[in-house]
């Protein structure tokens, strides 16, 4: 099990699993179903979902919801690709939910 004392890191208001980083944290600027997101380069600790076509605010792209791999919850959804060219930093990132999350120092 790996050790993350020391590090801030967000974690699944659920249940308290870990389950991103800050230093994987990209961007703040983000929304989701339930309102505000944050865009992060890497996830652990979550099941990736079954990937789908969806029309999004900045266009379309095929994701893949993400769920907390301890108690389930939908925490938001993984770029799988996107099919405009000026988006395509976003593949292979995570949007997670403000609401579905707790930051932990």
């Amino acid at each position: 099990m790996a050790d993350f004392r020391g590090q801030p890191l967000y974690n699944c208001r659920n249940c308290k699993n870990p389950i991103a980083l800050r230093d994987d944290l990209v961007s703040k600027k983000f929304w989701a179903k339930s309102g505000p997101a944050y865009l992060f380069s890497h996830a652990m600790n979550v099941v990736v979902g079954q990937k789908k076509d969806k029309e999004l605010i900045t266009g379309v792209f095929s994701i893949a919801d993400i769920y907390c791999s301890n108690c389930g919850e939908v925490l938001g959804w993984k770029y799988v690709r996107a099919y405009d060219a000026t988006q395509t930093y976003k593949e292979g990132k995570f949007i997670i939910e403000i609401a579905k999350v707790a930051k932990l120092y």
